[in-house]
């Protein structure tokens, strides 16, 4: 997702960054190379075959993929991006490709990636593409103490490469990508290698590469695994809690009915209608309002005609049949409990300052409360550096 902008014509990568501000003992320096940048899209079997071989050899690998979630529904995997010491590379996934020798062969390489979590959750949904090891410089920033962590800042702060961000919201799936899209997508790996070195010794020398192993284990982890779907929360959008039963009745019926044009649209739902439409409409059903002045203006009357019928489905509903409002339950902490919570919130504050980190890093407040009730239950849900953190 990135466009370089400073001077590299020749193809020499930047040169040695400051010290970081964390670790200053003495400075990091990249590995100064030729970064080769290889035009064209492998997307036919016989591109991807020859990659192949360049691939198993590669004694390191960058890794970073491209969906159309702003622009399609359900969102697709439209781009692989993969950069090795011979180049980077694109790899089209919309090309019909069997791309389960290429998945096979990244997961035997300890990838690095920036902000992993989006991206392994969507190879993983696409492939069940599970990575053995993976060096996240977004983490590795944060366990850093950086504060701006997304890669264009990084890559600006440690190796002076400036980056146009004109193609972020850019659509995928598009074919054929344009020059200044391809450039963008192989920007987005082609520094990850210099800055993860960076990263790496500076993580090492602060003492902190193992909390960064630790938790890059866990990343793979959670991203393996299909989370559990509450067929009775995905539709209670921004604005349900203030609706009664019956206007969760019409808004659950909303909800489908948005999905479905979504899904016939290939739209995002948010561009068929927003979360807080759909809760105002519900609220001026059920108080028989006009919904009119809730819609745009250029609203398709067949659109308009399947809204209204899921109104009234919404509407006709018995009231057994009305879903409950969910109330969050929160336990008062008891006297003991909210002392164990303030020892608890003030060690990690201390310790946050002392390390310059972001204090939810060792432990959000959440689980800090639910800490305070049952150490012993809660407790495993810590990395094992993040508890040595928490221990008096």
């Amino acid at each position: 997702m990135v466009h370089a902008r400073f001077e590299e014509t020749t193809g020499h990568g930047p040169g040695p960054a400051a010290p970081h501000p964390l670790c200053p003992q003495r400075r990091v320096l990249a590995s100064e190379g030729h970064f080769l940048i290889l035009r064209g899209v492998i997307d036919t079997p016989e591109a991807l075959e020859a990659f192949l071989p360049v691939l198993r050899a590669a004694p390191w690998v960058a890794l970073d993929t491209e969906a159309d979630s702003l622009h399609a529904y359900p969102e697709k995997l439209c781009l692989i991006q993969i950069s090795t010491p011979t180049g980077d590379r694109l790899v089209d996934p919309l090309a019909g490709l069997d791309l389960q020798p290429l998945l096979r062969l990244l997961a035997q390489h300890d990838l690095i990636m920036h902000g992993a979590d989006y991206d392994l959750r969507l190879l993983w949904r696409h492939g069940r593409f599970v990575p053995s090891s993976v060096f996240d410089t977004m983490l590795a920033a944060r366990l850093l103490g950086e504060r701006n962590f997304n890669l264009s800042a990084l890559l600006e702060k440690f190796l002076g490469v400036r980056l146009d961000k004109a193609m972020q919201k850019a659509d995928w799936a598009r074919r054929p990508l344009t020059p200044r899209m391809e450039a963008y997508a192989r920007n987005d790996t082609r520094y990850l290698k210099p800055l993860a070195d960076r990263l790496r010794e500076a993580l090492a020398r602060c003492g902190r590469l193992s909390w960064h192993q630790e938790a890059c284990r866990q990343l793979i982890a959670e991203c393996a695994r299909d989370p559990a779907p509450d067929t009775d929360q995905a539709w209670r959008v921004k604005g349900s809690h203030r609706l009664g039963r019956q206007g969760l009745a019409v808004l659950r019926e909303l909800w489908h009915w948005r999905e479905t044009e979504a899904r016939a649209a290939n739209r995002p739902p948010f561009f068929i209608l927003p979360h807080e439409t759909l809760s105002q409409i519900a609220a001026a059903a059920v108080d028989s309002q006009p919904i009119d002045p809730l819609l745009p203006r250029r609203f398709p009357p067949r659109r308009r005609t399947a809204l209204q019928q899921a109104i009234q489905r919404g509407l006709a509903l018995p009231p057994e049949q009305w879903p409950e409002p969910r109330r969050g339950v929160i336990r008062r902490l008891t006297e003991s409990e909210r002392q164990r919570f303030e020892t608890l919130e003030a060690r990690r504050n201390a310790r946050a300052q002392e390390l310059g980190l972001d204090p939810s890093l060792i432990a959000p407040r959440s689980l800090l409360l639910d800490l305070a009730r049952d150490w012993e239950a809660h407790a495993p849900r810590l990395m094992q550096w993040q508890r040595q953190l928490l221990e008096p």
